[in-house]
């Protein structure tokens, strides 16, 4: 017996036999039976720690073999299935390590020294072993730096006591991570293993779940318990028999499979009654499913000075957004660029500055802004109180300080009485003025579409070409890899702490003949890295039926342009040379009646109509 697994084993035994009760066992009273029920932790924690132990063997045999080895893909695949059993606690012990071991293959810019690292990591690795073109001294190292990764999550695993809050966090970050990541192929963009992946996701949900609460649940509730058991099983077999990346029917897995599971999950939650959610996380845990109107928590994006804003102030900042009166030149407001009768954009290439000469980039919508960690085209905003704040500053915008409380709107006399009600009284600053427009701007919610409707369940109106469209989002066209589903924005799931930004290569005009001269992220201060030229950040999809022109430039006129651009490889299949762009290949291989499709599917999520009133 080795020296690993003795250490294992001894470690496990720790875990099962710790004298703490409150690691051990959580007492709860069944109503029932008036009897107890004990829950051991001890066992979920022993699987997760087991799985994650069991990666890091499977590198270091992976290790041993050349990266065109056929044994090579025999131990990632092994790898990846272990890490996944690990995953759910592994990652919410850890995001960021978690992140880095399972994330994009995209280069790694230190904090610190701004010094750009190649990429390692599970996806990086999959490259080497799929695509090859790695020297023999890299593919190593980026196998080592993997270990490195997975060493730190195991202490995590081994140090950190699973609780009640942190299982059920975890389990619903991991239910998200299979709709948003595993699924779509963001996980695995070349082996395309997520599938496979996904079965052992569910598989391990129901194994944890029954080492731990299921006998608490089958006191209070064996029907429940019960159909949760089909449901996972259900779901499991529709995977086994479409392993097909392609042709995978994306819709109806998550309306017929995952939906009722994750519908499942809240009622077990709710029947075990040993936890009691909590605010401080994107999700609401009371959400059904991940694509109810409500299922997304707004308070998380939503700076701690500005959360929970009471009606009276949400009314004033309706007010406020629109006066032109908050502007130096008494002619710009909020509504000047995003206009609820044009989908809370302006229908323009660039608006106009308050000279009336053009602006520099393209208006994108405010419905759904507030779920964003930054905000601008290039991100340079991290909330949406600095974003407004700058709009105040900006000497071609309002070019009126928020340091100094603008007098003009007082020549509303019904002013008086709102800030008294909103803020008791008018202060001497604009920032009150800027908490309410941001208080009004984050009720502009959009999550009630044809498409929402549908994969809710709530109605059956999904043509067979919207669907196709759908699964090609989450699928072949890899539209939901950067437009995460459900938002469709760049936020990244199941944590929703950061922003993705890329470089797709856009062009200057649409005869797709010259890469546009914008440089985005690169032009902020401390970002001069050729990795950042030409880096935008990635906005929502959602109502871009009727918030055309789209791209930062405001390129394109239709949606059809649009899935064009991406089905011909992005900028660089249009031959810039763009050594950092991001899009995973060259060309989609899309064909026409498919880029049709994504078009229909993308007017499903409209909710905002042309000349709505607000």
């Amino acid at each position: 017996m080795t020296f690993q697994k003795i250490a294992l084993i001894l470690t496990l035994c720790i875990l099962l036999c710790s004298c703490k009760n409150e690691q051990k066992y959580t007492l709860v009273d069944n109503q029932q039976t008036s009897s107890k029920v004990e829950i051991n932790w001890s066992l979920a924690q022993a699987h997760y720690l087991q799985n994650m132990t069991d990666a890091m063997s499977y590198l270091d045999s992976l290790a041993k073999f050349e990266s065109d080895s056929p044994q090579a893909k025999k131990w990632f695949i092994k790898t990846r299935q272990a890490f996944k059993r690990a995953e759910p606690y592994a990652s919410y012990l850890n995001p960021e390590v978690g992140h880095r071991a399972n994330g994009p293959a995209l280069p790694i810019v230190t904090d610190d020294t701004q010094k750009v690292l190649r990429p390692f990591g599970l996806q990086k690795i999959e490259e080497s072993i799929y695509e090859g073109g790695e020297s023999k001294e890299q593919y190593q190292k980026e196998i080592r730096l993997t270990h490195g990764l997975f060493k730190n999550l195991k202490k995590n695993i081994q140090k950190r006591e699973l609780t009640p809050q942190r299982f059920f966090i975890a389990t619903h970050q991991q239910l998200m991570r299979i709709i948003s990541l595993g699924i779509s192929g963001f996980d695995t963009p070349v082996s395309q293993l997520g599938l496979g992946e996904t079965t052992i996701s569910l598989q391990s949900l129901k194994e944890i779940y029954n080492s731990s609460i299921r006998s608490l649940v089958t006191a209070k509730n064996q029907k429940l318990d019960s159909t949760f058991h089909k449901n996972i099983d259900k779901a499991v077999n529709y995977l086994n028999a479409n392993p097909n990346f392609e042709t995978f029917d994306r819709f109806t897995f998550i309306r017929d499979f995952m939906n009722p599971i994750t519908r499942n999950w809240v009622e077990i939650r709710k029947t075990a009654d040993i936890w009691k959610p909590v605010n401080s996380k994107p999700f609401n845990f009371d959400a059904p499913t991940f694509f109810e109107e409500d299922s997304f928590n707004v308070e998380f994006f939503t700076p701690p000075v500005n959360r929970n804003p009471t009606e009276k102030r949400i009314a004033l900042g309706k007010k406020l957004f629109f006066d032109a009166n908050l502007s130096k030149s008494g002619k710009m407001a909020c509504v000047t660029c995003h206009n609820p009768k044009k989908g809370w954009a302006d229908g323009m290439v660039v608006n106009k500055d308050n000279i009336g000469k053009p602006l520099k980039r393209n208006t994108p919508t405010l419905i759904n802004a507030a779920y964003q960690q930054s905000f601008f085209w290039e991100g340079r905003a991290p909330t949406i109180l600095n974003q407004i704040n700058a709009v105040f500053n900006n000497k071609k915008e309002f070019n009126s300080s928020v340091h100094e409380f603008s007098k003009e709107i007082l020549i509303d006399s019904t002013y008086a009485e709102l800030f008294k009600e909103a803020y008791g009284g008018i202060g001497t600053k604009n920032t009150t003025i800027v908490r309410a427009i941001s208080s009004y701007i984050a009720t502009l919610k959009g999550f009630n579409s044809k498409f929402d409707r549908n994969i809710r369940g709530e109605e059956d109106s999904f043509t067979e070409q919207e669907k196709l469209g759908f699964n090609l989002y989450m699928g072949k066209a890899l539209c939901a890899t950067c437009h995460f589903i459900p938002l469709t924005n760049g936020t990244v799931p199941p944590f929703f702490s950061e922003h993705e930004k890329e470089v797709i290569g856009v062009p200057e005009t649409a005869a797709n003949n010259e890469l546009d001269d914008d440089l985005g992220f690169y032009l902020l201060p401390n970002s001069q890295l050729e990795v950042y030229k030409g880096m935008f950040k990635t906005p929502t999809v959602r109502n871009s039926e009727v918030t055309a022109p789209y791209m930062h430039n405001g390129v394109y006129n239709t949606l059809e342009e649009v899935m064009n651009f991406y089905n011909l490889g992005g900028g660089g299949g249009l031959g810039f040379d763009l050594p950092y762009q991001t899009l995973p290949f060259d060309n989609l291989q899309l064909t026409k009646q498919e880029e049709k499709a994504l078009v229909v599917f993308m007017k499903t999520l409209t909710d905002v109509e042309i000349g709505e009133e607000y």
